[in-house]
């Protein structure tokens, strides 16, 4: 696969995130969260039955192998799952657009320590960019809330929004981990066992969770529309983006493709405004203008200097 393949395919993939996660806001009034999580790997695992089988040509899986998928499925869909959810209860939304914009940063930093990266100086300017702009949006609904309040304050003490900051900085490195841990997993496996292994292991670990919430949960009322969104959300979140973003890692390197999860707050907002009658500011337009920036930044070409592996 080129290059330009490889970037078309982590964008649209973060941008699916962006659009399953807003969309999903109706399917958390329906079903509770491990709930949710449990149907979501339960479908996704059956979508993907054929994909468990190990091709002709690959490798039989080492013990370090297992042990990295393990890992990708753990923080990169249990924990980071965990985390972001009760990480934002406990404090502000501000806090929690302003920590995770530092995705990109941690995904850079942490493929420089652990894959030996080289982190051109284009690559780091591209992160700058994220950061900068999903750290306007936040400022911009800071603002919006305060309008909206007039001076209401909200009643969070001290401790709990450190814990809540603390939570939500966890999941920044879970989703860095995924990043990192997935790029090392495309070597040896092909994208779409990475793909079904990770969410059966995702689905052994919610598993328990989801028969506790399911145990007293009423599924007559649940209407047609939210078992069709929960299939859209199911394919979406443990099917498709998992699997373009393995194919993408495959050609570009850990801390380039970490500037593409700019792009989830970014399709995130633009679903709300087509689809859920929601409004921009031009600040916002602004900052989504710095972030995309960022992405251009990281993707156009410049010979074979850039993101290359030393």
């Amino acid at each position: 696969m080129n290059r330009i393949a490889a970037c078309a395919c982590l964008a649209l993939s973060m941008s699916l995130v962006g659009s399953y996660v807003a969309l999903s806001k109706p399917l958390v009034a329906v079903f509770p969260v491990f709930l949710l999580a449990w149907l979501r790997f339960g479908i996704g695992g059956a979508a993907m039955l054929h994909w468990l089988k190990k091709p002709a040509d690959e490798a039989p899986m080492t013990r370090q192998t297992r042990q990295l998928v393990f890992l990708e499925s753990f923080l990169g869909n249990f924990l980071f799952s965990i985390c972001m959810l009760y990480g934002v209860s406990m404090t502000s939304a501000v806090a929690a657009g302003v920590i995770m914009a530092s995705i990109p940063a941690a995904v850079a930093i942490m493929s420089w320590l652990l894959l030996r990266e080289r982190v051109t100086l284009r690559v780091w300017g591209s992160v700058a960019c994220a950061v900068v702009g999903i750290a306007l949006v936040s400022l911009s609904k800071y603002e919006q809330s305060i309008s909206l309040d007039k001076g209401q304050s909200t009643d969070l003490s001290s401790n709990k929004q450190w814990m809540g900051n603390l939570l939500l900085l966890a999941a920044v490195m879970c989703e860095a981990a995924y990043a990192v841990i997935g790029k090392k997993l495309t070597g040896v496996l092909g994208p779409k066992r990475i793909t079904a292994l990770i969410n059966l292991w995702g689905l052994a670990l919610v598993t328990p969770l989801g028969l506790w919430a399911a145990w007293n949960f009423d599924f007559a009322p649940v209407p047609s529309s939210a078992w069709l969104l929960l299939l859209f959300y199911s394919l979406a979140a443990s099917v498709w983006t998992v699997w373009l973003w393995m194919t993408g890692l495959k050609a570009v390197p850990a801390s380039q493709a970490g500037v593409f999860t700019v792009l989830l707050p970014v399709s995130a907002a633009a679903v709300g405004v087509v689809f859920l009658g929601e409004t921009m500011n031009a600040m916002e337009i602004g900052a989504f203008g710095v972030a995309l920036t960022g992405v251009v930044l990281a993707t156009f070409p410049q010979g074979k200097s850039l993101g290359a592996t030393q």
